[in-house]
């Protein structure tokens, strides 16, 4: 158990603020403007987290807090006889063990699989194959009978569920694999880029076991890997300030498999962390 002064934790929570400050400020700017940014606007509509809870700063499981905190008056937080705060584990652990248990099973099952890296981001393709109403309004770098073309004439290799639910009707049974939520456990694998950006969000379901720079730093790399996911989808977003990784080209799928690598490598460290923290909470709980 670690206890942290005012002296100490104040300076800890402020800089988290200013970051997620970074993070976010164009976000609220634009939304006071009412616009839409089909890039970024996927981190706050998709995963569900505001830019207020992202801005909250927590010590995580194994920190207490001495002084007047918030955290006092905050939900799974608890204030001992010698006056200091911190995450009351053994209630939260009997609200949300079966949450916990599966977000570890699901961790663990995807960095014990076999990783793959032969997916070239098709699963963005195969979300407007022969369609007239793509996911965004943006225009296809192809255009469609150009878009078409590339999803036949590659193999589909997606193995993250989630993604692999939003494929056309007619993408549907060019996957390799059939895929579903039930054999989630045994199909997702570190080397996706998806499941790299869903650290994010099972940080977020790990709350307040997650202290602040862990589930600012999975929020880092979900950005990085949205801007992969664009970046090599069909969509031509150069307009919006990113680059073209053009999967349809000899050099584009070796850039593409190059950073899908390089967000594996970053993913796995903080993966590790988050497994790590439900098992210390599991220990002090039971």
């Amino acid at each position: 158990m670690e206890i942290l002064t005012p002296d100490q934790w104040l300076p800890l929570a402020s800089a988290h603020a200013e970051r997620a400050h970074d993070f976010t400020a164009d976000h609220l700017r634009r939304r006071s403007r009412g616009e839409k940014h089909p890039v970024w606007d996927f981190l706050f509509d998709y995963y569900p987290v505001t830019p207020a809870q992202l801005a909250r700063w927590h010590p995580g499981a194994g920190v207490r807090l001495t002084g007047d905190c918030p955290h006092s008056e905050w939900r799974d937080y608890e204030t001992t006889v010698d006056g200091s705060t911190g995450v009351d584990i053994t209630g939260l652990w009997d609200r949300r063990s079966r949450s916990f248990h599966y977000i570890r099973e699901l961790l663990s099952s995807t960095e014990e699989n076999t990783a793959h890296f032969d997916c070239l981001g098709l699963h963005e393709w195969a979300m407007v194959y022969r369609t007239e109403t793509p996911r965004h309004d943006l225009p296809l770098r192809l255009g469609q009978s150009g878009t078409n073309s590339v999803v036949e004439k590659h193999q589909i290799r997606c193995t993250h569920y989630d993604a692999f639910r939003f494929f056309t009707k007619p993408a549907r049974p060019l996957n390799i694999t059939p895929l579903s939520r039930e054999g989630q456990l045994r199909k997702e694998q570190h080397g996706c880029v998806h499941a790299t950006m869903d650290l994010y969000k099972w940080a977020s379901k790990l709350v307040p076991l997650v202290p602040g720079d862990l589930f600012l730093d999975c929020f880092a790399l979900a950005r990085a890997a949205r801007v992969l996911d664009m970046e090599a989808s069909p969509y031509d977003v150069r307009g919006l300030g990113f680059g073209v990784v053009p999967i349809e080209t000899t050099e584009g799928k070796r850039t593409y498999i190059n950073r899908q690598r390089d967000l594996s490598r970053r993913a796995a460290p903080l993966r590790r962390r988050l497994i790590n923290l439900i098992d210390a909470a599991s220990r002090v709980a039971l």
